[in-house]
Formats: structure tokens, sequence, C-alpha cells
């Protein structure tokens, strides 16, 4: 069952120029950056009461990152929800007609297991599932 919205992806061109304009929106920094070698980015993360934002920059020219970013520009990239068991929520939601980028969940940034739903069945939103790694 998905409990809440994990965070906002956004991708970016330029992750410290990003980080400064968001530090300046929301009046803090971000707690965390990361890189994430399995989907070649760099991360950054920056938290909104329960729910965050995360900043995505590109390390590698045929990422998921840059070919958004070629195709679309800077912006929202992804919705993120928050599961408490990420291959039971993938079975349910194949179920009921979902299909997704990958049925493998991954290991994603911020100590998450993740996987992507694909847009097509989404209403052309990228929805990542986000499982905690207890």
């Amino acid at each position: 069952m998905i409990k809440k919205i994990e965070h906002v992806g956004i991708a970016v061109k330029n992750l410290e120029k990003s980080k400064e304009l968001f530090k300046k929106l929301l009046g803090q920094a971000s707690y965390k950056t990361e890189m994430v070698e399995s989907e070649n980015v760099t991360t950054s993360f920056f938290k909104i009461g329960e729910q965050k934002i995360e900043l995505l920059k590109s390390t590698a020219e045929n990422s998921s990152i840059s070919r958004f970013i070629d195709r679309s520009g800077e912006g929202m990239h992804h919705l993120a929800l928050h599961v408490e068991d990420i291959p039971k929520e993938i079975q349910r939601l194949e179920n009921e007609g979902f299909s997704f980028v990958s049925k493998t969940p991954v290991k994603g940034a911020d100590n998450k297991m993740i996987v992507f739903l694909h847009p097509k069945t989404t209403n052309g939103v990228l929805i990542e599932l986000c499982q905690e790694i207890k």
C-alpha cells in the first residue's frame, strides 16, 4: 500500500547553482548530497515537513536525466511514493494494469530501494516507488 508522497524529483543541469536557488527559496540548505551509480546521477535533498525535494544532476551523457533534460529541459522529473513492501506493490500495481520501466528494484538515493512505473500508464507522470532499506 502506498503510504505517502516521499519526494518530488527535479532534473537540473547544474547541481551547485540549483542547490543555492533552492536554499534561497526554502530558507534552508540541502541536508544530503550523494552519487547514485545505478542511476548515473548525483542527488541533493531538501526536507520540507515530512516530504522532500530531490535535485538530480546527470553524471553520464546517456543517462535518463540527460535524455530528459535534452527533451524537456530542467524541471519536475518524477513523483516518488513511499511503500512498505515494494515487491508486493509491484505485483498489486501490475495486476491493476500498470507497467514498469523495470520490475527489478535497485538501490537508489537516501537509503531506498526503488522502481519506476512507466509514464505511459500514469498519465505521463514518471512515478517512483521507494522502500526504506532496513
